[in-house]
């Protein structure tokens, strides 16, 4: 069954919160180590549809099997073009191609929303999501070492960035 991405709806926090708390239990894709809560991802959601932000869907059948959205990059008004996004695929959609028509799709979103810039900040070791960036025009724009902790292990946060037109 071909993937169909659409924007998601307050259905689908349910699922949404679990692919979350599947990548904070199982990879370092989210710097956190509780779960989040049912309130915390409302809380989330809210927080994107008050804003205008998008949360893009990839639906296999009826099931959420994915999602993308981005959000402010930094509160203060001089930084009000510029959005840092996110980009989940549950590990068994992996590989398909799901992650490239989300990252496609936010990028499209942003850019008719007028947004100059995005930001992704990936976890150094994830050269999946890295490659997968590099090879949609963004750029490696700077490494942090060691700056964030999690399974006992220090973590370096690349930030890619790509200039929308």
């Amino acid at each position: 069954m071909a993937i169909r991405l659409a924007d998601c709806d307050a259905t689908h926090l349910d699922a949404i919160r679990s692919i979350f708390n599947t990548e904070i239990a199982q990879s370092m894709a989210l710097w956190e180590e509780s779960p989040r809560s049912e309130a915390t991802v409302r809380g989330w959601w809210d927080t994107k549809v008050a804003a205008g932000f998008p949360v893009i869907g990839a639906f296999d059948g009826d099931g959420l099997v994915g999602f993308a959205t981005y959000g402010q990059f930094r509160p203060q008004s001089g930084y009000q073009l510029t959005a840092e996004h996110s980009i989940y695929v549950v590990a068994s959609h992996r590989g398909r191609g799901i992650g490239r028509q989300l990252l496609n799709a936010i990028v499209e979103r942003a850019q008719s929303a007028g947004m100059h810039a995005l930001i992704g900040v990936i976890d150094a070791a994830n050269s999946p999501s890295c490659r997968l960036h590099e090879s949609a025009g963004f750029e490696l724009v700077g490494r942090l070492p060691e700056v964030g902790r999690k399974f006992d292990r220090w973590l370096d946060a690349c930030f890619y960035q790509k200039t929308l037109k």
